[in-house]
């Protein structure tokens, strides 16, 4: 999945990876990766601090000596008076010749073997939220911890090395509804939504392996989409619209969920964090998100936070390790909402017309299926 040397032939790569990659299905892949590479290069290019942009790195060139050439700002070396050739970024890199041929060249980026110094990679963030910790009376009360607006802790990818360069946080629209009926009413079930759209994803590359066309395996997807669906819960056609775009996207399922709900306003940023590294330089970053049930909630949780002391210097934890915990029953009575801007929220209410509240999901779907089956 490493760039390498040509445009052309890194984008026959990141094809091939990005097969394999988009559903963790474990496929095997008609063209090689760069994390099956012998050798590869990296480096900070924009001066940003990581390797993570592309074309920051390369899977390493063979030359005839036997030893390896980074082509990240490979030059051509030059020739003196006497035939001896030298690189003309500096005499400490060594002039090569490319196994393909073409004169000596030279590079000031060192290539490492990925057989002793693999690439190490960070898990997505593992937080199933706040817990249930107690049971409830006689009376329906709840006997343990009450937490109110609570979330969990998620990531997404930007473009970069893991994600074939896709951009795995891209917003697509309000596809999760907010407040929209019972079924929906924790950030477990709308992750459960999200993971509906993932279903039919891998429904529609099945498909397409199978030796379906593209059209045909929209409509596996779409069928398998709304399976189970409360019509209430999502935009059907904006799922379908996602579904397809993401298919062949280096992106997994955690980014994807993701994707859909800070679409959906129900999530706030913390910041990014290395997420892939080579070497101690980082190849891939991710975003670090609280997510929340509704976009009430995340709003309520970004206003509120700042005026309780229990949350001051520590307003979200860090990228990597977020702080999505909910207001104590103390806290959240402690709130000014005078200072709380709810305008934003109050808009999304107000725009929302009867017809999009009481979507018609069979007349949704039929309408992308003949579009998609002329």
């Amino acid at each position: 999945m490493i760039r390498p040397a040509t445009t052309r032939h890194r984008r026959l790569d990141l094809r091939g990876a990005a097969l394999g990659l988009v559903l963790g299905m474990g496929l095997s892949l008609a063209c090689p990766s760069i994390a099956s590479a012998q050798q590869i290069c990296a480096a900070d290019l924009n001066n940003n601090g990581d390797a993570a942009d592309e074309g920051e790195q390369a899977s390493c060139l063979a030359t005839t000596s036997g030893a390896w050439l980074c082509p990240i700002q490979q030059v051509d070396c030059v020739a003196d008076a006497a035939g001896q050739y030298s690189c003309p970024v500096g005499a400490q890199y060594a002039c090569v010749v490319k196994s393909t041929g073409g004169p000596p060249a030279c590079s000031p980026n060192q290539c490492a073997d990925l057989a002793t110094n693999p690439i190490v990679e960070e898990p997505p963030i593992d937080d199933p939220g706040s817990e249930p910790n107690g049971g409830i009376d006689a009376d329906g009360n709840c006997l343990g911890q009450i937490e109110i607006f609570s979330g969990r802790g998620v990531r997404c990818r930007p473009p970069g090395l893991s994600t074939t360069f896709s951009n795995c946080c891209k917003d697509k629209g309000k596809i999760v509804k907010d407040g929209m009926g019972s079924s929906i009413g924790s950030i477990g079930t709308k992750i459960a939504v999200a993971k509906g759209v993932f279903t039919g994803m891998k429904a529609a590359y099945v498909a397409f392996k199978a030796g379906a066309t593209a059209s045909q395996a929209a409509s596996a997807g779409a069928h398998a989409l709304i399976v189970g669906l409360d019509p209430t819960s999502i935009a059907v056609s904006l799922a379908i619209n996602f579904m397809m775009e993401f298919l062949f996207a280096g992106c997994d399922q955690q980014d994807m969920e993701i994707a859909m709900l800070r679409s959906s306003g129900m999530c706030h940023e913390i910041g990014s964090y290395c997420t892939s590294s080579f070497l101690g330089i980082c190849l891939q970053k991710a975003r670090g998100h609280c997510c929340f049930n509704t976009k009430l909630g995340r709003i309520i949780q970004e206003q509120g936070r700042p005026q309780l002391k229990a949350f001051n210097g520590n307003l979200w934890g860090t990228a990597k390790h977020p702080m999505c915990r909910g207001f104590t029953p103390e806290e959240f009575q402690a709130l000014d909402f005078s200072k709380i801007d709810l305008s934003e929220y109050y808009a999304d209410i107000e725009a929302r017309a009867q017809s999009d509240i009481q979507i018609d999901m069979g007349e949704r779907v039929n309408a992308y299926l003949k579009a998609v089956n002329p």
